[in-house]
């Protein structure tokens, strides 16, 4: 099976291009490396681009986009698409930096893109802002929790890591704890976009930055359990929930089957399992997240 190894970049809509565009850059701290009239490209360093601003009538999630191996022929992987009776459209350069993707649609209407091959860019650290190290993962508010699920393993090869229940999924496609996760709502939305600090430290940094320019926080700093991250949440001008972490739980092989040892880990050692609902499995802190923080 031809598995995704990676997140590349989510593609958001925005009324207002120029405010998140300001955001992106002086807050967040990523990097203008493209813009087009109504469209803007932003990186870390790595990657081309992890976030992708398009012009639109309402902020929303529009697409995720995601890398196979190097070398893998796309043609073998639209014959796997086919199998699971999934329709994918070739296109060629469609992006900076990517000579060539496959595009399609998962259960919930989010467009998905698949590459195999990306340009590295050179850019150094922007010098301002939070500056996080990657785009770390993204979070949807779904009503059936178990097809997207069980799509997102059989067709794109992500791994099951923890659930909460019945009704919070979290899946894996490389050796962080997760890069996709799904919870049961009333309506299917993007919940939050997750970038990864460098630690504690950087933690305390961003909350700085985030109060002097405007972006208090709506949850945190605590660790969750699943995934035993450090936290924190704020909005972005858009009401878009950001979320900043450190610490995620790892799984460096995948047939060894558990999560790298860490001091705060409940199990020795610790596998993807099923947690009881309740507040320790968010919070090992404690402190619970706003009662609107679902919706």
């Amino acid at each position: 099976m031809i598995r995704v190894k990676k997140i590349g970049h989510a593609t958001f809509e925005t009324p207002d291009l120029e405010r998140q565009v300001a955001y992106y850059t002086e807050v967040l701290g990523l990097t203008l490396v493209e813009r087009e009239k109504d469209h803007a490209y932003l990186a870390s360093t790595l990657d081309r681009h992890s976030v992708v601003l398009t012009r639109g009538d309402a902020a929303r999630c529009t697409k995720l986009s995601f890398q196979v191996a190097p070398g893998t022929d796309l043609d073998e992987y639209v014959r796997q698409l086919a199998g699971n009776g999934v329709r994918a459209e070739r296109r060629s350069d469609p992006e900076p930096g990517i000579p060539a993707l496959l595009s399609f649609t998962d259960p919930k209407g989010t467009a998905i893109e698949v590459y195999a091959e990306r340009d590295f860019t050179q850019q150094d650290y922007a010098q301002r802002g939070v500056v996080p190290l990657k785009l770390g993962h993204v979070a949807f508010s779904v009503e059936n929790v178990k097809q997207i699920v069980d799509w997102y393993v059989q067709v794109l090869g992500f791994r099951e890591s923890d659930w909460m229940g019945d009704f919070f999924a979290f899946l894996r496609c490389g050796p962080d704890h997760h890069t996709v996760n799904f919870v049961r709502g009333a309506r299917t939305k993007m919940h939050h976009i997750a970038f990864e600090l460098r630690d504690w430290s950087h933690v305390q940094t961003a909350c700085d930055i985030l109060g002097r320019s405007g972006h208090p926080l709506v949850w945190g700093p605590g660790r969750h359990g699943m995934g035993h991250n450090i936290y924190t949440y704020h909005r972005d001008p858009d009401g878009q929930i950001i979320e900043l972490f450190t610490e995620l739980d790892q799984i460096n092989d995948e047939e060894l089957g558990y999560f790298e040892p860490r001091p705060w880990h409940e199990d020795r050692p610790q596998r993807p399992k099923v947690w009881q609902p309740g507040v320790y499995a968010a919070n090992l802190w404690g402190v619970a997240p706003p009662a609107d923080f679902l919706d």
